[in-house]
């Protein structure tokens, strides 16, 4: 059976949720985060803010500077969550193989939802009034827009998605995907990151074209991971579309207003983000083997430093002393922190710890 992967991202998702509950801000720069004269970073911009070079993860001040008439407006993560549990309802009313990837964004197999058959592009251009129609109802029901990549696998489907953003539909053919992919950056790979571009294009390997044509020059380069980087830059991906609701990871982090080194600020902040991570963990029914924490100065420097444990952590108190641990046993704290995080990952049921009862 042919394979049918769609990508669901929405557009400058908190961004255009803003500009929707906000008349007022529609077609003006919108940033979410932080005001530009306090300690903090970006966490969405609309396309109008994008204009003036504004990016998510930028700092706050970076981006008051780039935009001086932008709209600054604190994050609301409960609409946000609201607003990402209506579309995936919405997008399971479709399928149920769905993979969440983030609050605003999931992979869908649809290849049981077309007419069988052994054309693969015949089943792609089947499931286009599908991902047309799932992108008019959530302009209808939701007042946002959403961009859609149709294609064999979620590599394609995902660099379709970007193609035309915002409130896209993009179809990447198997007869077309190796033309299609030939004048991308390496950059737009699944699995390249910053240091694995700068290695490539080192040596020449600007383009996925240029993958493909001098693909036998990859494994002196990237060592094992040539194999897979070959098969992207032909356009194959085996990867399931994975249903499972999994948490990887749970993690908590404080911005602090000025650099402190202050230690009843830092334990203050610490027993915070614990109780923040404990209650995530209770209301997923899980518990954490590896507690980490993460430490960034004031030069931008980051450190972070992990412990694994024979049984799972649950409260508060375990993830805060073991952080505080941490700190100490590494001596992070030997100067002013920009940021201090906390995170717990190995997730597992907790243990029910029986209790003892006197005699």
């Amino acid at each position: 059976m042919p394979r049918v992967i769609f990508h669901v991202d929405m557009d400058a998702f908190f961004a255009s949720v803003e500009q929707r509950d906000h008349p007022e801000f529609r077609g003006l720069p919108v940033i979410v985060g932080s005001p530009p004269d306090q300690r903090g970073v970006v966490c969405a911009a609309s396309y109008e803010a994008r204009k003036f070079k504004v990016r998510s993860a930028m700092p706050s001040r970076t981006a008051g500077r780039l935009c001086p008439h932008g709209i600054f407006v604190r994050p609301r993560m409960d609409a946000y969550r609201a607003e990402s549990a209506a579309i995936m309802e919405i997008l399971r009313a479709v399928t149920p193989v769905i993979e969440k990837v983030s609050v605003d964004e999931a992979y869908l197999d649809l290849s049981a939802s077309v007419p069988p058959g052994g054309d693969p592009d015949a089943a792609l251009e089947a499931a286009v009034p599908i991902a047309r129609a799932i992108k008019e109802r959530i302009a209808r029901e939701r007042h946002l827009t959403a961009s859609i990549g149709v294609g064999a696998n979620k590599f394609l489907a995902k660099l379709g998605s970007d193609f035309r953003k915002p409130d896209g539909l993009t179809l990447i053919r198997e007869r077309d995907k190796v033309e299609f992919l030939k004048p991308l950056s390496v950059r737009a790979i699944h699995g390249v990151g910053p240091v694995t571009a700068q290695m490539l294009e080192a040596k020449g390997f600007a383009t996925i074209g240029d993958l493909q044509t001098r693909a036998a020059e990859l494994p002196s380069v990237v060592g094992s991971f040539a194999a897979d980087l070959q098969a992207r830059a032909f356009g194959h991906d085996d990867r399931p579309v994975d249903t499972s609701e999994e948490r990887k990871s749970i993690s908590a982090e404080n911005t602090f207003l000025h650099d402190t080194d202050d230690r009843p600020t830092l334990r203050a902040a610490l027993k915070e983000m614990a109780a923040d991570v404990a209650q995530s963990l209770a209301g997923h029914e899980l518990g954490a083997l590896t507690v980490q924490v993460k430490v960034r100065y004031r030069d931008f420097t980051t450190l972070t430093r992990q412990v694994r444990m024979e049984d799972p952590v649950t409260t508060a108190r375990e993830i805060y002393r073991l952080a505080q641990f941490l700190l100490a046993r590494d001596r992070l704290v030997t100067g002013p922190l920009r940021l201090l995080g906390i995170g717990v990952s190995t997730l597992v049921p907790p243990i029910r710890r029986q209790l003892r009862l006197p005699i």
